[in-house]
């Protein structure tokens, strides 16, 4: 692997560009429909479209969505922003695939990575301001946005040495009853340093249960590899909600609302 973690330091100040990947691939099965997950919509206005406003607010300045299943519906939905870049994943081979297939953009970007999924309207900007504040401030190869969450059923866990250095992430399904016991949770949000997540990237292997490439496996990857990598519990509560459901629907619209959106 490259040694990409050294920097001048007169670099350090700089501004640099900010590129968002935004995972827009899937169906959503389990909302019994033809439409994208991404395209349902809350507070009248598509999930995705939610999540790419609040990049925006961010700062982020390059933004690329990767789709897939009945790709034209959400290529149509942002006409209106021509300078949104779409990326096709023609086989749905998990989340770390979905982002292997944007190899020729990152390829051509220096500088912080953000990737969310599109199906998480409830993000918010000053979340991700954060996690890139503390992705360039402290050169970070990787940090993740973790919750402190009251009820974290079925989330991956954030395990920590004891003395409170980033260790890895453990699924709630292979997780020890310690570890279940683990409030810090993962939330599918993380900013990379571009080259080394394309370096992790393809470290990639699909030895798992569901024969997929997972984003979930980069931080460690990196980890192994000597790079730095950290959690920041910086999410607010309302952006655990996700959506795989009809229901889970509802539950994110009436949080929106009492929100203000």
């Amino acid at each position: 692997m490259p040694d990409t973690s050294v920097k001048q330091n007169s670099d350090l100040h700089i501004p640099r560009p900010i590129l968002a990947i935004v995972l827009a691939a899937g169906q959503g099965t389990r909302m019994n429909s033809e439409l994208p997950k991404v395209l349902f919509p809350v507070c009248q206005k598509p999930m995705a479209r939610h999540v790419v406003e609040t990049l925006r607010r961010a700062g982020v300045s390059r933004i690329i969505l990767v789709v897939g299943f009945r790709e034209e519906l959400v290529r149509e939905e942002f006409d209106d922003e021509p300078d949104i870049e779409f990326v096709t994943q023609h086989e749905r081979l998990g989340t770390g695939h979905a982002v292997q297939v944007c190899h020729q953009q990152l390829a051509s970007h220096d500088g912080p990575v953000l990737v969310v999924t599109g199906d998480s309207p409830l993000i918010q900007a000053s979340s991700v301001k954060a996690l890139i504040a503390a992705q360039q401030q402290q050169q970070l190869a990787c940090v993740l946005g973790s919750l402190i969450s009251d009820n974290p059923t079925g989330l991956g866990r954030i395990v920590r040495h004891p003395d409170g250095a980033f260790q890895g992430i453990v699924e709630h399904r292979d997780a020890s009853p310690q570890q279940l016991e683990i409030r810090e949770v993962n939330m599918s949000t993380y900013v990379f340093d571009s080259h080394h997540l394309q370096w992790s990237l393809s470290q990639l292997k699909t030895d798992n249960t569901q024969n997929e490439y997972y984003l979930t496996d980069c931080p460690s990857i990196l980890l192994k590899a000597g790079r730095s990598v950290d959690a920041k519990p910086v999410l607010q509560p309302c952006e655990a909600l996700s959506v795989n459901t009809q229901e889970q629907l509802q539950l994110v619209e009436d949080e929106m609302r009492k929100l203000g959106y």
